[in-house]
């Protein structure tokens, strides 16, 4: 099956899942992410050979855009974990929602968000990543408004869209100055053909920033990690998903994707390292203090992706490697935890893991499952997870990084240790809480819809410690995409006696300690007040306060109500942005000045000025119309003088026709005699027509100095007659060749003639003493 056909199919299921869970079983469109997973998973063995597959497919051909797919290690490895992980969370959640009029919306939602994720990671254009990128954003933005009838649900999705879209935004722009400067959107040329070359002066910073921002934001890094925790009043198969293996991580893998070329810049390493640093202590401080089970886990995940941000900024193959290995380490045990909190809450009613305690017994395979996925994530062997830790020594040990990335390092992998002693320790093997208590009686295991994906995924956890060479090949082929370089990989779960042995007993040791006095360390962690007061989430409110203040200041500024202020604003910005812009890019010319003495040729600009003074200067309405008149007069004798004889008569003809009309309606309505604008706001008019003239003159100058193009002159003058049978080329043009144009004109000043009598009509009704509405109006009178 081609790539084009399983995003096509991933899309084309949505309003399949939408059917099915409305008239069937939800549980059914769980088959939807498994034969998804079974397309990508034929494509293995031609992908751990190093080999790609592409596929080209023509979108916008005129603007050189295209839909171009591309699988290799890294896009593959996303796509098995997108579907994969998808297949037991679509299973869990069948369970875990209650069927209401929300469960086909929720499905078909969940069903768009996979699909535009694996549209995102196996896009081989910029645009067509943006288009599943944003995609991701909306869909995201449907799950976590889950319940929208909650405050608390319909800020969060705000929050999160707002500021992905923010950062999305951002990213756009440096893909543009990305393309351009590279002379292609395809990315697999891009990393091909540009890698090494890249600039490293301010147009590399400014493409790498903007890009950045964009993951940034994605991948909520500090100081944008502040929608992720709140993202968690979402169901819980929605904030598994996310987590795990989809939207978050979607950062990460687009800094991973163009690491190969971006990482020539020399802020490269930098903005990663410092950002992921600080990413991970936010986060390990924010998990910390949490006691809900989900914000928890939340926290640990900017802790991971701080990691695995960190882990890009390092170049050296050890650090890829470490990053596609806790990559798929993240995956399995974090989706594993959540469906497992999910479970904890659908059981007890509560997420409290300071009310939580001695689960085990009632709830034994809830408890087997939760502890070998939290082994995992506390890096302790035989599990998947301790090959990823000491992965991770190993290359910063190999790059020789700094003390405090070192440092830093040990403090997030304390932190999950000390975390997964809270989920597995304290709320299946703790002393039995009140809460356990009461619900002893009704607490059980599930049912298997909602434990067998996580015990497949804390199963996968333990098989990949024990034999890595299964998972070998294709992690090889993803660490040598983000490399851009062969990678040869060894993975094994016992390496004797080693310096990342050391650092992984320090870790435990570390962990153990704070999970012993994390309810003082908690409580002092909880009195540092300003993380509340000033933290990014209310830094977040008072953006929104500013914008809000921003647009009723803005609004109250133009939206005046006032026709005047809108065509002085209208006219005054066209004329200012067009001179300056002119000016600016030099496009100004003055032509040289030809006169013949006193000839009509100087005289009559004269006239027309004298004409426009008086338009300034007139105090009443029927003074102005003739003023206006006459400048329209004057115009007319230019086309006549300057060779335009039929355009000249008809300007004549729609001036007088005009100030006849306008005369005689004026004449009837109650409009004041005198102008009643003060003589400061008629010389701002007379300024801004001033300006919007000159404006006219600069162009018209700029026009008649370019070179004529006598293409479309010849042609007029060679078909007029043979295809439209007339000699005069202004009526040819007008009733032939621009026909459709000349029958929307005719229409227009037709409609405007009847507005005219209209208006001229009903004015004169109302003053008619012998009409209805005036004598309706009488006899109102007392």
């Amino acid at each position: 099956m081609t790539l084009s056909s399983l995003i096509f199919l991933s899309f084309l299921s949505t309003p399949i899942a939408y059917l099915v869970a409305r008239y069937w079983s939800p549980t059914i469109v769980a088959l939807v992410p498994a034969l998804l997973f079974l397309g990508f998973a034929y494509h293995i063995p031609v992908v751990t050979q190093l080999d790609v597959v592409v596929q080209h497919v023509h979108w916008i051909p005129s603007l050189g855009i295209s839909l171009s797919f591309r699988l290799d290690g890294l896009s593959l490895i996303f796509a098995l974990l997108i579907t994969g992980i998808g297949t037991a969370i679509f299973l869990y959640a069948s369970a875990y929602l209650p069927s209401n009029w929300r469960t086909p919306r929720f499905f078909a939602s969940l069903t768009v968000f996979m699909a535009s994720m694996l549209g995102a990671v196996i896009s081989d254009d910029l645009f067509g990543l943006l288009v599943f990128w944003e995609l991701t954003s909306l869909s995201s933005f449907m799950l976590i408004g889950y319940d929208p009838s909650q405050a608390k649900s319909r800020r969060s999705a705000q929050q999160g869209l707002l500021i992905t879209v923010a950062g999305g935004l951002a990213m756009l722009a440096g893909m543009v100055l990305l393309g351009n400067l590279a002379g292609t959107y395809r990315i697999s040329e891009i990393l091909t053909t540009h890698a090494g070359d890249m600039p490293t002066g301010p147009a590399g910073t400014a493409i790498l920033i903007l890009i950045a921002l964009g993951a940034f934001s994605k991948s909520a890094q500090f100081p944008l990690h502040s929608w992720l925790a709140n993202a968690m009043v979402a169901p819980t198969p929605v904030s598994a998903y996310l987590h795990s293996a989809t939207m978050v991580k979607l950062g990460v893998y687009l800094m991973a994707r163009l690491s190969p070329v971006l990482s020539d810049i020399e802020l490269w390493t930098p903005l990663l390292m410092s950002v992921g640093s600080i990413t991970m202590l936010s986060g390990a401080f924010l998990a910390l203090r949490e006691t809900d089970l989900k914000r928890i886990l939340a926290y640990t995940t900017i802790v991971s992706l701080g990691t695995l941000i960190t882990l890009i900024g390092v170049d050296h193959p050890a650090a890829a490697t470490a990053m596609v290995v806790f990559l798929v380490v993240h995956a399995l045990y974090k989706a594993c935890l959540f469906m497992i909190a999910g479970i904890i809450d659908h059981s007890t009613g509560t997420r409290d893991s300071s009310v939580l305690g001695g689960l085990a017994r009632a709830m034994p395979i809830t408890a087997t499952i939760a502890c070998i996925a939290s082994l995992s994530m506390a890096g302790l062997p035989p599990l998947f997870g301790f090959i990823g830790k000491e992965l991770i020594y190993e290359a910063a040990l190999s790059a020789q990084v700094s003390y405090i990335t070192f440092a830093v390092l040990i403090v997030a992998n304390a932190c999950m240790v000390v975390v997964a002693g809270v989920i597995a320790l304290r709320c299946f093997f703790g002393r039995s809480s009140d809460v356990s208590g009461r619900a002893a009686l009704r607490l059980h295991d599930p049912s298997i819809r909602m434990w067998i994906g996580p015990l497949v995924l804390a199963v996968l956890g333990l098989a990949f410690g024990l034999m890595p060479q299964w998972i070998q090949g294709l992690l090889a082929a993803s660490a040598t995409s983000v490399q851009g370089d062969t990678v040869a990989l060894h993975l094994s779960l016992w390496h004797g006696i080693s310096p990342m042995l050391v650092l992984s007993v320090v870790t435990l040791i570390i962990g153990f300690l704070i999970y012993l006095f994390w309810g003082r360390i908690q409580h002092r962690l909880k009195s540092f007040a300003f993380i509340d007061e000033k933290g990014p989430d209310v830094l977040y409110d008072r953006a929104l306060d500013a914008l809000a203040k921003l647009s009723n200041w803005q609004t109250g500024l133009i939206q005046t109500g006032s026709l005047r202020h809108y065509m002085a604003m209208s006219v005054g910005i066209v004329a200012t942005t067009t001179l300056i812009t002119m000016i600016v890019n030099d496009a100004l010319v003055l032509p040289t000045l030809h006169t013949n003495g006193m000839g009509i040729d100087f005289v009559l600009p004269l006239l027309l000025i004298a004409s426009t003074i008086m338009v300034l200067r007139s105090r009443g309405f029927v003074q102005g119309i003739i003023s206006v008149g006459a400048v329209g007069f004057g115009v007319a004798v230019v086309f006549l003088l300057g060779g335009a004889p039929d355009l000249a008569f008809t300007q004549f003809s729609v001036e007088a026709l005009s100030v006849v009309i306008l005369l005689a309606v004026i004449g009837h309505m109650p409009f004041r005699a005198i102008d009643p604008r003060p003589t400061r706001q008629r010389g701002r008019d007379a300024l801004i027509g001033l300006m919007f003239g000159l404006m006219f003159i600069a162009v018209m100058f700029t026009v008649v100095a370019l070179p004529f193009n006598e293409s479309l002159s010849d042609f007029f003058r060679e078909s007029s007659y043979p295809l439209a049978h007339g000699r005069n080329l202004v009526n040819v043009i007008l009733v032939d060749f621009r026909a459709l144009d000349t029958l929307g004109e005719i229409t227009v000043l037709a409609l405007a003639a009847l507005a005219a009598v209209a208006v001229f009509f009903s004015s004169n009704k109302q003053h008619d003493p012998n009409s209805g509405h005036a004598r309706a109006l009488s006899r109102k009178e007392p």
